[in-house]
C-alpha cells in the first residue's frame, strides 16, 4: 500500500506540464458540476474516445438484456398461479429492482459516455447515485431473505414459520424502508453524491478524507455489504450441511435394505428445494462477484490507496451494475417451472424442449402438489 503523495494529490492540481500536456478528466466538467468533482482525479488525462464508446455499448446491452429479461420474470412470477406464492414475491421483488436499477442507470450513463463527462447537472447526479445504491441495497436484501427462506424450509422444515403473504409483504416493505433510509442520508447531509473516475457517472464520495464521508461509507458498507453476507453464508452453510446428512442418512439406508433408492414423495420435495438452494446460491454468488470490485475501488478512495485510476474506477462501477443481468439469466437456465411458462407465453425465448406432463400441467393449471412445487 503507497500512501506517500495521495493524500496531497487529492488536494492539488496538475503536478507537470509535460504529464499533463493532453489535459486532465477535468477539462470537459460543466461549471455546475465543478465543485463536486474531487481535485484527486486532475491527476488523469481524459479517457480514450474509444473506451467512452466501448462502455457506451457494453451498457446499452446489458441494459436491454436486463430489462428484458427482469421484466419477464416479474410477468411470469406475477402472471402465473402455480409461481404466485408467497415466496416468490421476494423473487419478483428482486426482479423488479434489477430492472428498475438498469432503467434508472443505463440510460443516463451512456448520455454521459456520449459527452464523455457528467452534463446533467447535480440533481440528476444525486439522482442517479441514489437509485444505484437503493437498488443495489434492495436487491442484496431480498436475495438475503430468499437465503432465509430456503433456510427455514430446507433445516428448519415443519418446525420453521411458513412463509404467507404478509410476511412477505412486510419483509419486501422492511427491505424498501431500509434502502430508502440509508440512500436518502447522504442528500441530508451525512456524506453526498459526487461525480466519480471519468466523471461520467456519480456515486457515493469515497475520496474525501474528512470523518462525515468516510464514517458513512464504513457504516454502510458494514450494513448493505457485510451484514448480509454473513447471513447467506450462514443460512448457506446450514442448508448445504443438512442436504448433505439427509443425502447420507438416504444412501446409507438404502444400502442396509439392499435397494437402490428409498426416495418418497417427501424425499422429492427435499430434492426440489436443494435444487431452488442451488439457484438462488448461484444468483447471489454472481451479485457478489459484481459488486465486489466495487466496494475494492471505493476503499482505495477511502484509505488513501495510490493507484486508483478513472479507467478502473468507471468499468468497476459499469460492471456493478452488470449485477442486474444475473437473476433472469439464472432464473431462465435451472429453474424448470419458469422455463414450462416461458416456453408457452414466449416460445422465441427459450430453445425448443420437451417439458415434462406433470410439471407442464401443474404450471398450466396451477397445481400446487408439493410445497417445493409452490415455492418453485
Amino acid at each position: 500500500m503507497q500512501m506517500d503523495g495521495f493524500g496531497d494529490s487529492l488536494n492539488s492540481g496538475p503536478q507537470s506540464a509535460a504529464q499533463y500536456a493532453n489535459g486532465s478528466v477535468l477539462d470537459r466538467v460543466t461549471p455546475d458540476m465543478a465543485h463536486l468533482v474531487n481535485p484527486y482525479w486532475s491527476r488523469f488525462p481524459p479517457m480514450d474516445t474509444m473506451w467512452n464508446q466501448i462502455l457506451g455499448i457494453f451498457t446499452f446491452i446489458i441494459m436491454v438484456i436486463s430489462c428484458v429479461g427482469n421484466g419477464l420474470v416479474v410477468y411470469i412470477f406475477g402472471g402465473t398461479k402455480s409461481l404466485r406464492t408467497p415466496a416468490n414475491l421476494l423473487v419478483i421483488n428482486l426482479a423488479f429492482s434489477d430492472f428498475s436499477m438498469m432503467l434508472t442507470q443505463s440510460p443516463i450513463m451512456i448520455i454521459n459516455f456520449y459527452y464523455e463527462t457528467w452534463i446533467l447537472g447535480p440533481f440528476m447526479c444525486d439522482f442517479y447515485a441514489l437509485c444505484g445504491s437503493m437498488f443495489g441495497c434492495i436487491s442484496i436484501w431480498s436475495m438475503c431473505m430468499i437465503a432465509f427462506d430456503r433456510y427455514n424450509v430446507i433445516v428448519k422444515g415443519v418446525s420453521g414459520t411458513p412463509m404467507t403473504i404478509k410476511l412477505a409483504t412486510m419483509k419486501i416493505l422492511g427491505i424498501w424502508t431500509f434502502a430508502t433510509l440509508w440512500t436518502v442520508t447522504p442528500m441530508l447531509g451525512w456524506s453526498r453524491y459526487v461525480p466519480e473516475g471519468n466523471l461520467t457517472a456519480c456515486s457515493i464520495d469515497y475520496m474525501t478524507r474528512d470523518w462525515n464521508p468516510r464514517s458513512y461509507l464504513i457504516t454502510y458498507s458494514l450494513f448493505v455489504y457485510y451484514t448480509p453476507l454473513f447471513l447467506i453464508c450462514f443460512s448457506y452453510w446450514y442448508i448445504i450441511a443438512a442436504v448433505s446428512a439427509h443425502e447420507k442418512a438416504m444412501r446409507e439406508q438404502a444400502k442396509k435394505m439392499n435397494v437402490k433408492s428409498l426416495r418418497s414423495s417427501e424425499d422429492t420435495e427435499k430434492s426440489a428445494e436443494a435444487k431452488l438452494a442451488k439457484v438462488a446460491l448461484t444468483t447471489i454468488s454472481l451479485w457478489f462477484a459484481a459488486w465486489t470490485p466495487y466496494l475494492v475501488i471505493c476503499y482505495f478512495g477511502l484509505f488513501k490507496i495510490d493507484g486508483l485510476t478513472p479507467f478502473a474506477t468507471i468499468w468497476g462501477a459499469t460492471l456493478a451494475k452488470s449485477s442486474a443481468v444475473v437473476n433472469p439469466i439464472v432464473y431462465g437456465i435451472s429453474h424448470p417451472k419458469y422455463r414450462i411458462v416461458l416456453k408457452e407465453k414466449c416460445p422465441c425465448c427459450v430453445s425448443e424442449e420437451k417439458a415434462p406432463p406433470a410439471a407442464a400441467a401443474s404450471a398450466e393449471n396451477g397445481d400446487t402438489n408439493t410445497e417445493a412445487e409452490s415455492k418453485a
